[in-house]
């Protein structure tokens, strides 16, 4: 019998097979075979691409706990109730819900931050975002002095870009370092770089160290917001390139930046633990801060507790996204060490919730004030010098920035009303309020940029 010409790449193409890693073996093995007709269309069925997974085709109904007060309010509402509506079409998504701090952080389709999003059997890196576990933690100082827990705390913590170097660093939990060598997404130079430099460090941005007196007891309060840095922006790179992959191939019409991880795959595993390892580092890096301030005090701790809002929760087969919300429910927090922490703005109490889950909220809060216009609208609606509107915002306050330089997008006027959110979460069953942290005042980063090595050579 004459022998039949190979089946090359460009007949399986033809057959309609996407080109993959796994042409190779299988031209291989079929034509080692001489595989033909229904043997050759029976082996090449392990192969077939599952039928591309559709969008919804109607938005999956959500809660929205929120309402407008003002017609800037009105415009920051439709925003996130339409780019939800957008996002609710992605075909993994089963429930969601928005809270009174919402406001959009990108384009049409794009979780707004006070955002929560249900998918089944999926992780959607996008819709935690790169400030992965992004958290807040409290520490009860007792009767301590707020001005010696503000002093000894800003000679302690580190705010703006990069991390320590080598003589300030906190020493590493090594048990967690294998944890991190153990992951498969984690385990590199870059992170493991991070994981080490980035410990007990808070960014920039609305990341704070607050201290304030607990209307309750009249305890001084240290509150930290900061999330995982650089490591935790390290994993949502890798997330975005894996979900992408299976995006093209599952679901090619769901957006770029709505992209998942099947759970039920080995990448999903894989990801789903550096999550939790990721999670373990962030409450490590508020802790080394909290403690290295209590030693320096000479101060033993009298309370503490902490939770996470840029993170995504598990319950069965349903994957919690929530993009700056607050877990209200205990079974979202495996190590719940008492009530949660809902920070407002710099002249406003850190509010202590605690609360039920219902339909509507989903076993969540708001996680702040949110904003109603971007950084860049708030600064060009500023009248006056930065030091006179930050006089005038900070009356009777201790606010410093770390950088010496003022960020007025930072200051009270930034942010939507406090008291509106307080309502907001009265009225939609969103946490009540047990307790609240008084302002003394509070460390940021402040504009870093604005002496950043790169633009003094550029004035020069």
């Amino acid at each position: 019998m004459e022998n039949r010409t190979n089946i090359t790449g460009h007949t399986l193409i033809e057959m309609g097979f996407r080109s993959g890693k796994w042409f190779k073996e299988a031209l291989s093995h079929i034509n080692e075979n001489q595989l033909e007709g229904d043997a050759l269309k029976k082996y090449l069925e392990q192969f077939k691409s599952p039928d591309p997974i559709d969008l919804h085709k109607n938005a999956v109904p959500f809660s929205i706990n929120i309402k407008a007060e003002n017609e800037l309010e009105e415009t920051n509402v439709n925003s996130v109730v339409e780019t939800m509506k957008t996002l609710m079409k992605t075909p993994t998504l089963v429930n969601g819900s928005i809270m009174p701090d919402a406001c959009p952080t990108g384009g049409n389709g794009t979780i707004p931050v006070g955002g929560v999003a249900v998918a089944k059997n999926a992780i959607h890196p996008g819709m935690h975002s790169a400030d992965i576990c992004c958290s807040v933690m409290l520490t009860d100082f007792g009767k301590a002095e707020p001005k010696d827990v503000l002093d000894a705390a800003h000679s302690i913590t580190h705010f703006g870009p990069g991390g320590r170097d080598r003589n300030t660093q906190f020493r590493f939990p090594m048990d967690l370092l294998a944890e991190i060598e153990a992951n498969y997404f984690l385990n590199d130079q870059k992170c493991i770089s991070a994981a080490r430099s980035h410990l007990g460090t808070q960014g920039d941005g609305n990341h704070f160290l607050f201290i304030g007196k607990s209307k309750n007891t009249g305890n001084t309060m240290m509150v930290t917001h900061h999330g995982s840095r650089g490591f935790g922006a390290n994993l949502y790179r890798k997330g975005m390139k894996v979900a992408e992959r299976f995006r093209k191939e599952l679901s090619p019409k769901t957006l770029k930046q709505n992209a998942w991880i099947p759970f039920d795959t080995e990448e999903g595993k894989q990801y789903w633990e550096a999550l939790q390892i990721i999670r373990k580092w962030t409450k490590k890096n508020h802790e080394v801060l909290h403690d290295a301030t209590l030693e320096k005090l000479g101060i033993e701790k009298e309370n503490r507790f902490w939770n996470e809002h840029n993170f995504v929760f598990k319950e069965g087969d349903l994957f919690y996204h929530a993009k700056g919300a607050t877990p209200l429910d205990p079974k979202f927090m495996p190590d719940i060490t008492g009530p949660r922490l809902i920070p407002l703005n710099m002249s406003e109490p850190v509010l202590i919730v605690e609360g039920k889950t219902t339909n509507n909220n989903l076993g969540f809060a708001p996680h702040g004030a949110g904003r109603n216009v971007s950084r860049t609208q708030h600064r060009k609606s500023k009248t006056g010098t930065f030091q006179e509107i930050f006089n005038k915002e900070t009356k009777g306050l201790d606010i410093r920035f770390f950088s010496n330089e003022i960020d007025i997008t930072e200051l009270p006027s930034a942010y939507k009303n406090a008291e509106t959110v307080r309502n907001q979460m009265e009225e939609f069953g969103l946490g009540k309020v047990i307790d609240e942290v008084l302002p003394y005042g509070c460390i940021m980063a402040g504009d870093w940029q604005k002496n950043a090595p790169w633009k003094k050579r550029r004035r020069r």
